[in-house]
């Protein structure tokens, strides 16, 4: 029984010298708490809806304005141009399109059949079935408040079709994803690992003493790290596309740049974490933390940036996922070229760079 008392005092001292690892230990249950409580959000709301209102009238405004007000759907920004519905869901500036052709008004009026186009993103399976369903219950809301008492219901009715994922499978949707977060949480691992890995068995200093600078040192570790990462990213998307079936319509060259460069992002922050420990279980843990959690929470991965608190949606602007996540899932399901995705190209570019400006100045100066 002394034994093991002596051997909890002795933990407790350790637990109580490793300031890092104790504060990683309080501080992370308090942050998944955080995270949780505000991002998880399963309700589907503002989805963006742009509408196609080629019947001018009283009643097509009113409709256009009931589903605006419903509170499931959202204008598309104010620069959106829907002159080409499919780029305008390639783009992302619109979730679904809603065409009220000629003759919805006289429809009406005259109870006679008539048809509404919907056109719908099925990349994010979902949204999509969502949208259809909040879609249906709003237009019998409208026709029911438009029809005299002891009239039948006019044969208005829904024209669907569902571009990009059109089972609207889930695994399409979240596959992407999880491809996304893999490679950010296994890149940052790996680099924190293998330098805090050095550094803890003493033979940093060792390669310190050879004839090289601590640049060199990072891209001699690094570049290894890049071609695994790169290996594991090919074998989850053949995966994907074999074993789950997801489509693989757009450029693999372009996919794979934006690959090398997102995996940098994360390889950066790897060496930032590296710079901040010195054992290779504090370097995992706080490389779980910073890559896994805010890939998974704050990227889109699982629950829309849109239905978060304003607050969590200005800190999900530096999270690399969740550029990467519209770059792979507008390249895979949708066949988005650079002239579509330049936006969060331009943001992943920066952000990379930033980055890897912020890592290697901190290892510099750590060694130094």
């Amino acid at each position: 029984m002394n034994k093991i008392k002596f051997i909890a005092i002795k933990e407790v001292r350790h637990i109580l010298r490793d300031s890092r690892s104790l504060t990683i230990a309080i501080l992370m249950p308090i942050l998944m708490t955080l995270l949780y409580g505000y991002a998880i959000n399963l309700d589907v709301k503002n989805i963006k809806l742009a509408v196609l209102d080629f019947d001018k009238t009283r009643e097509s405004r009113e409709l256009t304005q009931k589903f605006y007000n419903s509170g499931y759907f959202a204008r598309p920004s104010a620069s959106s141009d829907i002159s080409d519905p499919e780029r305008t869901l390639k783009s992302g500036d619109a979730n679904i399109i809603l065409t009220i052709r000629p003759g919805f008004a006289s429809a009406l009026t005259d109870l006679r059949s008539y048809e509404l186009g919907l056109l719908i993103d099925g990349a994010d399976a979902n949204t999509a079935a969502a949208s259809f369903s909040y879609s249906g219950i709003i237009i019998g809301q409208f026709l029911e408040s438009k029809l005299p008492p002891g009239a039948e219901m006019p044969g208005v009715v829904i024209s669907q079709q569902v571009l990009y994922n059109p089972d609207m499978k889930s695994s399409h949707f979240f596959v992407p994803g999880l491809i996304a977060s893999i490679l950010m949480m296994i890149s940052a691992l790996m680099t924190s690992v293998t330098i805090a890995r050095e550094k803890e068995t003493g033979t940093m200093e060792q390669l310190l003493t050879s004839p090289v600078t601590p640049v060199q040192v990072i891209i001699g570790k690094v570049l290894p790290y890049i071609g695994l990462a790169l290996l594991d990213g090919i074998l989850v998307i053949l995966f994907a596309v074999f074993h789950y079936g997801v489509p693989f319509v757009g450029s693999m060259w372009l996919l794979l740049f934006f690959g090398i460069i997102y995996i940098i992002a994360a390889l950066s922050i790897g060496i930032f974490i590296s710079t901040l420990v010195r054992t290779q279980q504090v370097a995992m843990m706080a490389a779980q933390i910073t890559t896994m959690l805010p890939s998974v929470m704050l990227s889109g991965f699982i629950f829309e940036i849109k239905n978060m608190p304003q607050v969590l949606q200005y800190i999900t602007y530096i999270v690399p996922a969740k550029y990467f996540l519209l770059i792979i899932r507008g390249i895979m399901l949708k066949g988005s070229s650079l002239h579509v995705l330049w936006t969060q190209a331009i943001f992943l570019v920066a952000l990379t760079l930033i980055l890897l400006s912020i890592a290697v100045k901190k290892f510099e100066l750590k060694i130094g």
